[in-house]
């Protein structure tokens, strides 16, 4: 079964977010131990595969350029939405704003 994956940032996962393509990748905002608690607050985007941070086919170039707009803007809704920028590095380990 698969798991059906949300996000916050749009109703359509089939469609990156950028570009509108229908080839993407479900990115999931903060990765490693962090990927449950994105899945839970619904920072989760699709991203075309070339766009995707941690995808083997990004271009190097755009990588942190990505990432960190991604974060950025994922840590500006937890703040408008969840709780205060303390309560944000208390779960994700720290700011990026």
């Amino acid at each position: 079964m698969v798991k059906r994956l949300t996000s916050v940032f749009t109703d359509n996962m089939g469609n990156c977010i950028f570009t509108g393509s229908p080839y993407v990748e479900r990115h999931h905002i903060f990765g490693g131990c962090y990927r449950g608690k994105s899945e839970k607050y619904g920072f989760v985007v699709p991203l075309r595969y070339d766009l995707h941070p941690n995808g083997a086919r990004v271009n190097p170039k755009y990588r942190r350029q990505v990432d960190d707009y991604l974060k950025k803007m994922a840590q500006e809704y937890f703040e408008r939405h969840y709780g205060s920028r303390d309560e944000f590095m208390e779960i994700f380990g720290r700011s990026y704003l």
